[in-house]
């Protein structure tokens, strides 16, 4: 960071000893060359931060603070990430070791789906987003598939107007390419009886959790409350409250990176100061 004062969305270095090793061994593989034409012009750590910046914040990529990396380094590693699989990689080694760190094994047996219609922004090109008639929202449709721990297994990203039933298909392909270990899935009303059938085809029990109509009020739903707490920690990160980014692959990079801040919070035992804190 320099001297630099730090942001409250910045890695602090016992944080960037869990995400470092990743990016190190990733450049290593790779010649890592700037947009200028020049090498390691950027800390990773710095792009990191800007990143994390960005999604807490929610601000345009002409807004970064001049401070951090500018639009063009930071969006250059971005882009480079989500296309190459790091995003992923960097989340998937942390997930396993939270769950290693409350006594689990790497990779879960059981997840929770669940789908999250998102308002998108006027410059979202409409070839990509649609409106999901049901709860009258224009944009693009979220789907998550978490384990019991709130921990993010896989995201699919759509327009509004697919069906929950058609993204838990993709979501269940997702969770079995790179999840194996995964024998169950709750998930619910919406959900229809073909995903059952594609889950029995993966070896997938799918099982429909419904909510209670006699008890009044806010009610917990036995096992898929979890998946709504994580739609509403991803909330923190501004930048997923509405559709901003061109590319439904850049919302799901979006959605990995926001995941791979709040795990790296939850390894350490820290938080990142909301617009709440004094």
């Amino acid at each position: 960071m320099g001297d630099r004062k730090p942001y409250p969305s910045d890695v602090s270095d016992e944080q960037w000893e869990l995400i470092g090793p990743f990016l190190q061994a990733w450049k290593a593989k790779r010649v890592a060359v700037s947009v200028s034409g020049r090498e390691g012009d950027y800390d990773l750590r710095e792009i990191v931060n800007a990143i994390f910046y960005q999604n807490r914040t929610g601000c345009q990529w002409a807004y970064l603070p001049h401070d951090l990396p500018p639009k063009s380094a930071t969006y250059y590693y971005f882009a480079l990430w989500r296309d190459d699989g790091t995003d992923q990689v960097i989340h998937d080694l942390l997930r396993c070791q939270a769950r290693e760190k409350v006594g689990r094994r790497e990779d879960p047996s059981a997840v929770v789906l669940d789908t999250q219609s998102i308002r998108a922004a006027n410059h979202v090109p409409a070839a990509t987003t649609g409106k999901d008639a049901a709860k009258r929202v224009s944009g693009r449709k979220r789907g998550l598939a978490v384990d019991v721990l709130g921990l993010v297994i896989a995201v699919v990203v759509t327009a509004a107007s697919v069906t929950d039933n058609a993204i838990g298909i993709r979501l269940l392909d997702k969770v079995v390419a790179h999840t194996p270990t995964v024998s169950r899935a709750w998930v619910d009303a919406g959900f229809t009886q073909d995903l059952a059938l594609h889950g029995a085809v993966l070896g997938v029990d799918v099982e429909v959790v419904k909510r209670s109509d006699t008890r009044p009020g806010f009610v917990p739903i036995r096992k898929r409350w979890i998946v709504e707490q994580v739609n509403g920690t991803l909330m923190l990160h501004r930048r997923l409250v509405r559709e901003y980014e061109s590319r439904p692959e850049s919302a799901v990079s979006r959605t990995l990176w926001a995941s791979t801040a709040n795990i790296v919070r939850r390894l350490t035992g820290t938080s990142t100061p909301s617009w709440r804190h004094r």
